[in-house]
């Protein structure tokens, strides 16, 4: 490489020669060289024809690229198939995705919505258990005081009866209020 490069080099050192002639030096010329490159060709070269070489090989080339674009067009539609499906899967994604959301969305406000009415009720429960147990309360209290009162009474009753009444009397008097007591604690009943 380097007596190559160095004969290119020295290309530019030669001296322009005066006049156009012929170099009769015959290994300057180098003929003998052509004649065997010459003859080696036309020996191998029988029968075929250099423009056949030449359109043989670019036939050869011309289908080999022909062959590459065609797998790179098969390549490509896989590609473009892949990336379709791809996107169709991700449109779908993205639909589930957003039905999830949604349904998400509507799931906690039917829960909070059902939550605020189970409280509701349940408030309302415990206000009819209050109402209830003061409208119990009430009426065992009155119950209390009316026997309390009617004792009282009937104790004062008693009392007046038996400092102003004699036995026959005092006895039909115990037992008409007993009958009175009986019918009275069934209507209380």
């Amino acid at each position: 490489m380097k007596n190559v490069t160095d004969s290119f080099v020295s290309l530019g050192y030669w001296p322009f020669a005066g006049s156009f002639g012929f170099n009769t030096d015959i290994l300057a010329t180098n003929p003998i060289n052509l004649t065997v490159v010459l003859g080696v060709l036309i020996f191998f070269g029988k029968g075929v024809c250099a423009s056949c070489l030449l359109s043989d090989l670019l036939d050869n080339r011309k289908q080999r690229i022909l062959n590459t674009i065609q797998n790179s067009e098969e390549l490509r539609g896989g590609a473009i198939e892949q990336l379709e499906k791809a996107r169709a899967r991700l449109r779908k994604v993205e639909m589930e995705a957003d039905e999830f959301r949604v349904n998400g969305y509507s799931e906690i406000e039917r829960e909070k919505w059902n939550l605020i009415n189970s409280t509701y009720k349940t408030l309302e429960q415990l206000e009819n258990y209050k109402n209830e147990t003061i409208h119990f309360e009430q009426q065992s209290a009155i119950n209390e005081v009316r026997q309390q009162v009617f004792q009282q009474a009937l104790e004062g009753a008693l009392g007046t009866l038996n400092s102003c009444l004699n036995n026959e009397l005092h006895l039909r008097t115990i037992s008409a209020n007993i009958g009175m007591f009986g019918m009275m604690k069934e209507i209380t009943d």
